[in-house]
């Protein structure tokens, strides 16, 4: 019995002890990974990652030419997930089935849930959109889908530069190209005068087959929407895929990712990431040099790297990619610059995790496989000659223990568990959303 008693009375000792030791561990990890997003940051300072809340639509960068406001973002998100002005469909099958929504879906972190995002031509979507398909009425070469992964949409608000490419928006890495602008259907768009997300979405609109009439507008009872959100514009032009256009961008600015672990602990929540988070934190912001590239407020960047990396016609899930699509260039495929060849744009790391397909061609299906890609620094890609490569991509040497705390950053503390907080519980027209076809509403439960 004394001995009994004995631990009876040493146990709670020895937890107080652990438990001590515990917090003092956490606590040297916070200092740590504090001091080390300090030394990284642009301006130095710790707090620089923190991500403004998407209802302070003050603190989010916005487009002068497109100032936020309550009404525009509420229209915006409505037209985000609304089928009812799909009406440019290849064939009748395909009218009124599909939105934006349809190829970035909140579930799969504003990304694809398949490799490629299908709009007009698809059918299904599955949970996540994992499950949508070609419609059996279209071949390949008519469906609309994209021969480069689709980028997520979350945080986009402080990215100066979209598409893999960088080639929408005038201002950063575009500066001095203006004369290449009118050489593209696409970027003509650039000579506007509007920021990246909205001019990228002026040729979205129309490239996705997508058409907003006052006629259509009305019918769906948008009309009023769209009064209040630009009582700047006449009547004439207000009810049309530009102001949608706009009316979409100033929603897309407020998908931010403030909900994530990692902002949380930026917050002052020190519980809000594990110690294994924490460990994995400080691999991204030292060891591993994950931040001499993802350095920027949305944790990607201005930059574009070649990599070596497959593109996505080698993928053998791909579809409708061939070898000689001007995506697979990179850069170079904007600017036509020999050496800006295979280098692609630098993406944002937030819910990532939320899609299992990595890199401009879907090449890679887990986080484990891009790091251990990254730190090998030997290309997979034969297109690219290794001088190619980015002077940033080379050897670093990672234990087992140390890869896996930093697919744990990266999947768990990057990862906003509640973006579907940002869809809409319904759009105007009643339809079933985000995609309108016999099966997905099925799968949708909307039958």
């Amino acid at each position: 019995m004394k001995t009994i008693f004995r631990y009876a009375i040493l146990s709670p000792i020895l937890f107080v002890l652990c438990t001590k030791d515990t917090i003092n561990y956490s606590t040297q990890l916070d200092a740590e990974l504090q001091l080390a997003m300090t030394n990284y940051s642009p301006d130095a300072s710790f707090d620089y990652y923190l991500l403004p809340s998407s209802e302070n639509l003050n603190a989010l960068p916005q487009d002068p030419n497109n100032e936020l406001n309550a009404s525009k973002v509420a229209l915006g998100q409505l037209l985000f997930f609304e089928t009812a002005f799909s009406s440019e469909a290849k064939y009748e099958s395909g009218k009124l089935c599909y939105s934006c929504s349809s190829c970035h879906i909140p579930e799969s972190g504003f990304g694809p849930g398949r490799i490629q995002g299908i709009g007009d031509g698809g059918v299904g979507i599955g949970i996540r959109g994992e499950e949508r398909k070609i419609d059996s009425e279209y071949s390949e070469s008519e469906i609309d889908i994209q021969g480069i992964k689709a980028l997520n949409l979350v945080n986009v608000a402080f990215v100066k530069n979209t598409f893999w490419n960088g080639q929408f928006g005038s201002e950063a890495s575009n500066e001095g190209t203006d004369h290449l602008w009118d050489q593209r259907e696409d970027t003509e768009r650039n000579a506007w005068g509007f920021k990246a997300i909205e001019t990228q979405n002026f040729e979205g609109v129309d490239a996705h087959r997508i058409k907003f009439t006052e006629e259509k507008i009305i019918d769906s009872e948008y009309d009023n929407l769209f009064d209040l959100s630009f009582p700047y514009i006449s009547i004439s032009n207000r009810y049309s895929n530009h102001t949608a256009a706009l009316a979409l961008s100033a929603y897309i600015r407020t998908l931010i990712t403030d909900k994530a672990p990692f902002q949380r602990w930026l917050k002052g929540n020190s519980d809000a990431m594990s110690n294994i988070e924490k460990e994995g934190a400080i691999l991204f912001f030292g060891k591993a040099k994950c931040v001499s590239c993802h350095y920027n407020k949305n944790l990607g960047s201005g930059e574009f790297h070649a990599l070596g990396v497959k593109d996505m016609d080698q993928n053998p899930l791909g579809i409708k990619g061939i070898d000689q699509d001007r995506r697979n260039l990179g850069r170079a495929g904007f600017t036509l610059e020999d050496e800006d060849l295979y280098k692609f744009k630098v993406p944002g790391l937030y819910n990532i995790s939320d899609s299992p397909y990595y890199f401009h061609g879907a090449s890679k299906e887990t986080l484990q496989e891009v790091i251990e890609y990254k730190i090998t620094a030997k290309r997979e890609n034969i297109r690219v000659p290794t001088l190619r490569l980015s002077e940033k991509l080379h050897k670093i040497k990672l234990t087992d223990s140390e890869i896996q705390k930093l697919v744990s950053f990266l999947s768990i503390s990057l990862r906003d568990p509640d973006l579907v907080r940002y869809k809409p519980t319904e759009v105007l027209s009643g339809s079933c959303f985000p995609n309108n076809d016999a099966q997905s509403r099925i799968d949708l439960g909307c039958q």
